[in-house]
């Protein structure tokens, strides 16, 4: 079976993917309440007892608030930094292990690669997913991008990529000026035109999918996100999706 990906939701209320290649089934972090994962997840054809692992990328709440209850509800494993595990905000889990910076590791029959990444949190990574020779990059939440997460996510058959805001519209918005520079700064998160320069470097020859998420509700939309990226494609049959945070992504298949 192919490798496949799909979005619970995306946005500051809550992150959460799933990853299969119809042997393992992945979370990759859980932002919503036990319940609502649940719902989600059944939405997208799935059981909740379905989910091997969860991966978590960093201890904010709108990607960490619902791993602890779903994994103790569920047993599922948690991969996590010890960073992560630290803050506390997973609160007890049933089985963990340590996620080391730049050491690849197998969640049954997928490989997973995490990379470092600059973002104001204690120990934060992004995850390449590989399985038989496709590779599906997922990077959020960062404030620029490093010749690590570069050189990671050069050379994908899909890459999700977050475009959390516009320029323009983070400037006028209603943040407050610390959080404006926060969010707009050098730990905070990608602005569509950060994420199309990205877009623009990596191999667009081998992608078959393109997928913004961690799009503002208040300080982007998806139009924005989605010109700014096709703006840098050069293959026309190549078209970008947008995650949305209450209905997520539908099911996206890497041949």
């Amino acid at each position: 079976m192919s490798l496949r990906f799909a979005y619970l939701g995306s946005g500051s209320r809550g992150n959460s993917a799933v990853i299969t290649n119809g042997e393992t089934v992945v979370m990759l972090d859980c932002g919503f309440s036990l319940k609502e994962a649940e719902r989600r997840l059944r939405r997208l054809e799935l059981e909740p007892d379905d989910i091997d692992a969860i991966l978590v990328t960093h201890e904010h709440s709108d990607h960490i608030a619902g791993v602890g209850a779903f994994a103790r509800r569920h047993r599922a494993a948690v991969h996590m930094t010890d960073g992560t595990r630290a803050s506390g905000r997973a609160g007890e889990l049933p089985t963990v292990s340590a996620v080391y910076l730049g050491v690849p590791f197998e969640v049954g029959t997928i490989n997973v690669s995490p990379v470092p990444v600059p973002h104001d949190a204690r120990e934060p990574v992004q995850y390449v997913f590989e399985d038989r020779g496709r590779r599906l990059g997922i990077l959020t939440d960062l404030g620029h991008i490093t010749p690590v997460v570069r050189e990671a996510f050069a050379a994908c058959d899909a890459l999700v990529v977050e475009c959390n805001h516009d320029l323009d519209m983070l400037s006028r918005g209603p943040y407050p000026r610390a959080l404006k520079e926060r969010v707009g700064g050098h730990y905070g998160h990608l602005n569509n035109t950060q994420a199309a320069a990205l877009l623009a470097e990596v191999e667009q020859s081998r992608l078959q999918h393109v997928l913004a998420v961690h799009v503002s509700e208040k300080n982007n939309t998806a139009a924005l996100a989605r010109d700014a990226l096709s703006a840098v494609i050069d293959a026309p049959e190549l078209a970008v999706d947008v995650a949305c945070q209450n209905d997520g992504s539908a099911w996206r298949e890497i041949l």
